[in-house]
C-alpha cells in the first residue's frame, strides 16, 4: 500500500516524507528530488550531475561548495569528479585492481584471492574454507565476512550478492565518483585474514603530488563506533578530525610503516593530483587493501576547518574551458 501511496504521489509532483499514525506527511518535490529520480539516467548531463553533488555536498561538508572555482580539498575533490580525464574505473574495481598491485608492487601484498563469479549461482560454497570473505567488486563497504561457513545462510547470502549486483546498488549511482564508473559487476572471494577476533587497523595514506603527506590510522578501541587518527609521516598526532572520533588511547607506530609509506609512493606515481593508498598489517605481513580518489566521497567535514583548506593547497588543477577540456 505504501508504494502504491508513493507511486501516486510521485505522478502528482510530491513525495511521502513519512507516516504519523493516520496522518501521512508529504512535500512538494524539489528539483534535487526530480534529479535523483534520474540519477541512472545515461544521459543525465554534467550540469545536472554537478548540481546533485553540490546540495548533497553542504548537508556533509557544513558549507557551499565552489566548484567551478575550487579551494578546499573537499571542494577540489568534486571538480575532479566531474573533470578529471584520468581512468581510474580500473583501480577501483576490487578484482582488476589486483592486476595492478601485482604490477606495481607485488602479489605478496594481495590477499590471497579464492574465487571470482558473475552470478551468486554459481558460488560452489562446498569448495570454498571454512572461512572466507565475500564482496562485490563494485561497491563500497558491501562485505561478507564469514568465519564459520557451517552457520552461514547461503540462500540468504546469494540474495544479498544478487541485490548487491543490481546496477541501482553501483556505488558510482551515491556520489557519481567515476572510480565506480562503467565496472563489470563480479563477486569476488578473498581469504579471511585472522586477527584474533579483533578488527585491524586500517592505515590510510594520503598521496599528493605522488608523495605520501599524512596517515589517517583507523582503530579498533572496543568502542562503540571506530575511532581514527591523523598523523604525519614520523607517527606525530596531528589536531585534525573527521566523521569519527580521535582516540584516546596512545597508539604504537606500526612497524612496518616505512615500508607502507614506500609502497605507497610507489602506487602514487601513477597518478597526478591525489590518492589515498589504504593497507592493514598483521603480525609482520603488510596487505594492500584499496585505492581512493575521493576520500569520505570529497565531502568529510574537516575539524579545524583550516585542514580543508590546508590539503586543498595541496592538489593543483589544470585549467578547464567551458567545453569541458583541458590545456
Amino acid at each position: 500500500m505504501k508504494k502504491i501511496i508513493k507511486y501516486i504521489l510521485s505522478i502528482m509532483g510530491y513525495k511521502f516524507v513519512k507516516r504519523v499514525g493516520f496522518k501521512i506527511i508529504i512535500q512538494k518535490e524539489t528539483k534535487l528530488d526530480k534529479l535523483l529520480k534520474r540519477k541512472y539516467d545515461p544521459n543525465l548531463s554534467l550540469e545536472e550531475k554537478k548540481y546533485i553533488i553540490e546540495q548533497r555536498f553542504e548537508k556533509y561538508a557544513g558549507y557551499k561548495p565552489d566548484i567551478d572555482n575550487p579551494k578546499t580539498f573537499n571542494e577540489k575533490l568534486q571538480w575532479l569528479k566531474l573533470y578529471n580525464p584520468e581512468p581510474l574505473n580500473i583501480y577501483g574495481d576490487k578484482y582488476l585492481v589486483r592486476k595492478f598491485i601485482k604490477e606495481q608492487i607485488g602479489e605478496e601484498y594481495l590477499i590471497p584471492l579464492l574465487g571470482v563469479w558473475d552470478s551468486p549461482d554459481e558460488i560452489n560454497f562446498d569448495k570454498l574454507p571454512e572461512q572466507f570473505v565475500l564482496k562485490v567488486n563494485w561497491g563500497s563497504g558491501q562485505n561478507i565476512i564469514v568465519k564459520d561457513k557451517s552457520k552461514l545462510n547461503k540462500k540468504e547470502t546469494k540474495r544479498k550478492l544478487k541485490e548487491w549486483m543490481n546496477k541501482k546498488n553501483c556505488h558510482y549511482y551515491h556520489s557519481f565518483e567515476p572510480s565506480y564508473k562503467d565496472i563489470i559487476p563480479k563477486i569476488i572471494c578473498e581469504k579471511y585474514i585472522d586477527s584474533n577476533d579483533k578488527n585491524l587497523t586500517c592505515y590510510k595514506i594520503f598521496n599528493f603530488n605522488k608523495k605520501p603527506y599524512l596517515i589517517q590510522a583507523v582503530f579498533d578501541d572496543k568502542t562503540p563506533y571506530e575511532t581514527i587518527n591523523y598523523y604525519d609521516l614520523e607517527w606525530n598526532k596531528l589536531n585534525l578530525r573527521q566523521k569519527f572520533p580521535n582516540s584516546d588511547i596512545e597508539q604504537p607506530q606500526p612497524n612496518q610503516l616505512k615500508l607502507m609509506l614506500n609502497l605507497a609512493e610507489k602506487l602514487a606515481q601513477n597518478f597526478q593530483y591525489f590518492v589515498r593508498t589504504d593497507f592493514f598489517t598483521t603480525g609482520n605481513k603488510v596487505y594492500f587493501s584499496e585505492l581512493t580518489f575521493f576520500s569520505d566521497n570529497g565531502m568529510g567535514e574537516f575539524h579545524p576547518a583550516e585542514w580543508d583548506y590546508k590539503l586543498g593547497e595541496m592538489i593543483n588543477l589544470p585549467i578547464v574551458t567551458k567545453k569541458n577540456s583541458f590545456k
